[in-house]
């Protein structure tokens, strides 16, 4: 049966919803302000194997996320190229000690048994990543796993959301001033236009409090403000692995000389997305540590901002809230969203479909979060 479906959100999780709602004919609307949004300033890293999180939920997750982008890929490219989206060139991975990095060798083939697409886990000393990487500046040892991804957070939104619009869907820009609950249906009331929708999903990242407080809603949700800069050099860096040093600056490297370096992670800002030139400046000369060719004469092309979601305890939370029915939610993603973020928006299109999923524990989960005054 078609239903009429509104998507607010059009992030990872509300364009990946649209993207396999489209794919079941379904008949949706995604509304996104295109103000905020995390993904586009999200740092795009898939190699969540060797995390020391201890909540085992949360690795779950995103382990199956991980496993779940050679589906989302090979879909997409039946009717897209996603060279310039996802690549997967492997992941170096960098800690303060040898032993540590042992430690985590160790831990990989562990979970290897669960999660083969890791791939292989190798030490290499310093001369053998300057084999891959001739600009490289580190002179530690490193762990290479062959698995890993990275992804341009932006790009792929616009690709899922340009498929849903090109087979016959509607990819709204507007601001969603309220919603409520009427005859069996939702009323969303934007800017420009009001939709009626027989079912609805807040994919609204840090904004979902936004939406349910007015229907006196407690919402347990705060942003963190990222920032990154796109960076182009002259090195052809088209196969060249992500490297995450030790601390939060990551270089994540595209064709052309297109290195992303990022992101920040700023608790005391709100919903600021105003670019901190001095703290951007910082982040190139942070690279310039790991890169040489990233010199003073680099050329920084753009930059990117952007309010993450988390909640009080950092798990994420998607599902149904119990008093508000034919609604979905999802929020809480922080940092991880990228890895987590697909898998939770398919998983959101299959319970609209009224389909069984790996993740029904999650289903009842956000009323943790969510739930009325």
């Amino acid at each position: 049966m078609t239903k009429k479906i509104g998507i607010i959100g059009g992030g990872i999780v509300g364009s990946t919803a649209a993207y396999y709602l489209t794919k079941e004919n379904q008949n949706v609307t995604l509304i996104d302000s295109g103000v905020g949004q995390a993904t586009s300033a999200a740092a795009g890293i898939i190699s969540p194997w060797l995390s020391q999180r201890r909540n085992q939920e949360w690795y779950f997750l995103a382990k199956e996320g991980a496993k779940f982008y050679q589906t989302l890929i090979a879909d997409l490219n039946e009717n897209q190229n996603t060279d310039h989206v996802y690549q997967q060139t492997g992941t170096l991975l960098y800690k303060n000690t040898p032993v540590l990095l042992e430690k985590l060798k160790k831990l990989a083939e562990t979970r290897k048994i669960d999660a083969p697409e890791i791939g292989n886990v190798n030490h290499l000393s310093y001369s053998e990543i300057k084999e891959r990487i001739a600009d490289i500046n580190m002179t530690e040892d490193a762990l290479f796993i062959s698995g890993g991804a990275k992804i341009d957070g932006a790009a792929l939104t616009q690709l899922l959301k340009k498929e849903a619009v090109r087979q016959g869907n509607q990819s709204i820009s507007d601001v969603v001033q309220s919603i409520s609950y009427k005859n069996n249906q939702w009323e969303v009331i934007a800017q420009q236009e009001t939709f009626i929708f027989d079912q609805l999903i807040l994919a609204c990242g840090a904004w979902i409090g936004d939406l349910l407080r007015p229907l006196d809603f407690y919402v347990d949700i705060r942003p963190q403000k990222g920032q990154l800069i796109e960076i182009k050099i002259t090195s052809d860096t088209k196969n060249w692995p992500v490297l995450m040093p030790v601390g939060e600056t990551d270089i994540i490297p595209f064709d052309d000389g297109k290195i992303l370096i990022g992101a920040t992670h700023e608790n005391d800002k709100d919903y600021d997305l105003s670019p901190d030139n001095e703290l951007l400046g910082s982040l190139k000369k942070e690279a310039q540590n790991f890169i040489s060719t990233i010199d003073e004469n680099a050329t920084v092309v753009g930059s990117r901002v952007g309010t993450r979601a988390y909640t009080s305890d950092y798990s994420p939370f998607f599902g149904e809230i119990d008093s508000l029915p034919q609604l979905l939610v999802a929020s809480g993603l922080g940092s991880s969203g990228l890895t987590t973020g697909p898998i939770i928006g398919k998983t959101l299109a299959d319970w609209t479909l009224e389909k069984e999923t790996d993740f029904e524990d999650y289903r009842a989960k956000p009323n943790q979060y969510v739930y009325p005054n």
